[in-house]
């Protein structure tokens, strides 16, 4: 179905108009033959869909491309299923597990004939619903029952074993040159760590892997009548063996492993950890640990050696990993699509769903939406936001077992890269498993020259590193490297530095108001720095920087120590200052160094059309950087405020009278921007939208806090936050992914949505309007006023 509100929508617009005139309202498409539940008119692009295919196989994100650009949300009659393609409403779809059910999660796409169904019956096949397909309010006590084993803390005592195993699996091949890396490491390990991990013996591995696969074809495939009772032998014997298993671990209920944690749980909660429930999450949890791990891995490897540069940088900085994981997982994830049921009638994109609908949520979709990850389809592995991907799903039903994937992916792109740098994919096609869900290459030949492996020349690289980082990267992790190509004086004690890749590439597109993270050299000081450039100018990041009278040592270790030439590691950019480029007028004003970020938004209202006047405020003119560029760009809108001349900005006269079309954009000190907040305080809410670059935020005092409580809505779990500890720190330690950079207030990676309590806000983010709505916070710092209760939207 279309979005559109006429029955011609532009993605039939392939047809021929001869057909078209044969149709009612001039579809293309036979409506007597093919008609979405709800009476509205199939595209022709829906009409075909077919996940099934090898376009859907190879390469998911690009086969839908047409639906996130013209159709988000379209059915499929070839599927019976509403397809959703778009990052917002699949989240939206995530956030309400009771309008949009996860019961059909694992249901059959493919319905299976009577005698494969009487072969399953024969093994006493019950599978029951587990954590991935369970409705509320059953769901949520089981997954708090059984979360701990999850958490970062307690999964860090499996990486040891997870690089001994990755280590003896890797010396297997290393001297043979040529390996393919699906059948003789990514698949094994994943599955002897989940064995480990759930507490199963390591038995019968090849049986197991065997039974995974059919389970896969068994529910997300179209297993021809002919293999589906083959399939249906497998699947049986797969849930005998999980019972056998179970029953073993019964009679050591104390040992490790997730399962025997549920089996001690029983004890305590036996009406929620029930008999038949346990069963059912054995031979789940097999596959869950196991087959998307594997799949995952292989998928990130693969595209990182499709990107040789890349897998050369991580070669040189493995502190990139982490990132590139998360980007892996963003641009080529394991998990293609999840499936929900409609329970109500409801809305999707501005589509109306029937009660009962089923519903096809692609998520590789999702994560290249360009709404949501500016050039979706690059892949670059220093993204800020790559972590927002929703492969692991979101809400109450993500993925629990997240961070024990990510953990493997760190520790096998580590092992390969110190071992085998000069690794490259060998000649090859490759071939998927036909299904709608799960995707990873079946195998995955790689090739080196085993006299180049470093190990061979220095022993040492077998030295194992620090322990992987468990859980979402930190902002540290994706650093690039660029090269100083220029210092230039632009005022009293100011530089601007123009920053250039190191191999001539463009860099990352950007917006006016947005900034990047500077390393200032080995102290491990980050310090911000506003993008001053022309955004259209892809070849360089430029950023001005004042040398500070009382400088912590970043900016003095620009004006000292930093030459042309010299390397820099940056993060960014990213961007919490944002011009509204669809606003009337505009008043910039900037007060010393803040004009940085003020006058990329300047140069970018010059462009639009927009009614702007610019308001640039300092000690002296000498004082002031960019003064004179700023005076050709932007001609009589330009207004100088040099104190030393008298002329000081006179804000009570500038906005003494409150205008709705106009809105404020002003950086500077803290007593400029306080001195603004009184004048705007008649103007429409949030009209002045500021930035600091100062933090008066001190070290946590827990003598002078108050714990509190946060209610995690779409998580279903509540969490404690103690004196000592930060709202950051207690969601992570819950297995809560939360992006963190500055970790003071400052940058903004850190916000959660509010849904209700009073917010104790310590931030230099957020306006005046948007503390006073109370609808968001910064994790980092913020608190519960007087030690009350928050609701976060997580």
């Amino acid at each position: 179905m279309s979005s559109s509100a006429t029955p011609s929508s532009s993605s039939s617009s392939s047809s021929s108009s001869s057909s078209a005139a044969a149709r009612p309202g001039g579809c293309p498409i036979d409506h007597t033959a093919l008609r979405a539940p709800n009476g509205c008119p199939v595209s022709a692009h829906a009409a075909t869909f077919d996940p099934f295919e090898d376009g859907y196989q190879q390469d998911p994100p690009d086969y839908v491309r047409w639906s996130r650009e013209q159709e988000p949300v379209f059915y499929s009659p070839k599927l019976g299923y509403w397809v959703v393609t778009r990052y917002d409403d699949i989240k939206a779809i995530f956030r309400d597990n009771l309008t949009f059910s996860p019961s059909i999660a694992l249901e059959k796409i493919t319905p299976t004939g009577d005698e494969a169904n009487a072969v399953l019956a024969s093994y006493g096949y019950a599978m029951n619903r587990t954590l991935v397909n369970e409705d509320e309010p059953a769901h949520m006590p089981r997954r708090r029952a059984l979360m701990e084993p999850f958490t970062p803390a307690e999964l860090a005592h499996h990486e040891p074993m997870v690089r001994q195993l990755t280590r003896e699996y890797v010396d297997r091949f290393i001297d043979s040159g040529r390996a393919d890396l699906v059948d003789q490491m990514l698949w094994e390990v994943p599955l002897t760590v989940a064995l480990h991990f759930l507490g199963v013996p390591e038995e019968d591995m090849d049986r197991l892997r065997q039974y995974s696969i059919a389970h896969t074809v068994n529910t997300w495939g179209r297993p021809k009548p002919e293999e589906q009772v083959a399939v249906a032998h497998a699947v049986g014997n797969f849930w005998q063996l999980a019972g056998k298993i179970l029953d073993k671990m019964r009679e050591n209920p104390d040992a490790p492993g997730w399962m025997q944690y549920g089996l001690r749980k029983q004890r305590e909660l036996p009406e929620v950890v029930t008999d038949s429930y346990l069963h059912s999450m054995m031979m789940a949890g097999i596959v869950a640990a196991h087959e998307t791990t594997a799949n995952a891995s292989a998928n990130a490897i693969k595209l990182l050696l499709q990107h040789p540069d890349t897998w050369r940088e991580i070669c040189a900085d493995p502190a990139l990993i982490p990132n590139a994981v998360e980007e892996c997982l963003r641009h080529n994830g394991s998990v293609a699509a999840w499936r929900r049921l409609v329970t109500r009638d409801a809305q999707v994109g501005g589509i109306a769903l029937p009660a009962g609908s089923k519903l096809l949520i692609v998520t590789s979709s999702a994560n290249h939406d360009e709404r949501h990850f500016a050039d979706a389809d690059l892949f670059d592995i220093r993204r800020d936001n790559a972590s927002d991907q929703l492969t692991f799903g979101y809400g109450s039903h993500q993925c629990m077992g997240k961070n024990l994937a990510r953990m493997e992916m760190q520790v096998f792109l580590e092992e390969l890269t110190r071992r085998l740098p000069h690794l490259r994919l060998a000649e090859q096609s490759f071939t998927y498993v036909p299904n709608t869900s799960f995707r990873g290459p079946e195998h995955l030949w790689v090739e080196w020259d085993p006299a180049r492996n470093p190990e061979r020349a220095d022993p040492s690289v077998l030295v194992w590193r620090d322990a992987v980082r468990i859980g979402e990267p930190t902002g540290h992790a994706i650093a690039r490297t660029v090269v100083v190509e220029r210092i230039d004086p632009v005022a009293d004690n100011v530089v601007r530095l123009r920053l250039v890749a190191p191999d001539g590439k463009a860099l990352p597109r950007w917006a006016p108001g947005a900034h990047i993270d500077v390393e200032c050299g080995q102290t491990g000081i980050s310090r911000q720095y506003s993008l001053c450039g022309d955004p259209a100018d892809a070849g360089a990041f430029e950023i001005a920087v004042l040398r500070e009278a009382d400088s912590r040592g970043g900016s003095a270790w620009v004006h000292d120590v930093l030459r042309a030439g010299d390397r820099l590691r940056i993060r960014g950019p990213r961007n919490h200052f944002r011009l509204d480029e669809g606003c009337r007028k505009a008043i910039f004003i900037a007060g010393g160094i803040g004009v940085t970020p003020v006058s990329a938004m300047a140069r970018r209202a010059r462009e639009l059309g927009i009614d702007y006047t610019f308001h640039y405020c300092g000690r002296s003119r000498a004082s002031m950087a960019l003064r004179e560029e700023l005076a050709a760009l932007h001609g009589h809108r330009l207004h100088v405020h040099a104190g030393d001349e008298g002329q000081r900005a006179d804000f009570a006269a500038l906005l003494g009278t409150p205008d709705p079309q106009t809105q404020i954009y002003a950086c500077g000190p803290a007593r400029m921007i306080a001195a603004l907040e009184d004048h705007c305080t008649a103007w429409p809410e949030d009209a002045l939208r500021v930035e600091h670059f100062v933090s008066a935020l001190g070290t946590l005092d827990p003598s002078r806090e108050q714990a509190f409580t946060v209610e995690l809505k779409d998580s279903g779990l509540t969490v404690e936050v103690p004196a000592h500890q930060t709202l950051l720190t207690a969601l992570r330690c819950a297995n809560i992914d939360v992006q963190s950079d500055c970790e003071e207030g400052l940058c903004g990676s850190c916000e959660v949505r509010v849904l209700a309590g009073q917010v104790d806000h310590r931030d230099v983010v957020l306006t005046r309007g948007e503390r006073e709505a109370n609808h968001r916070m910064m994790a980092c710092c913020s608190r519960a006023v007087a030690g009350g209760k928050l609701v976060l939207e997580l």
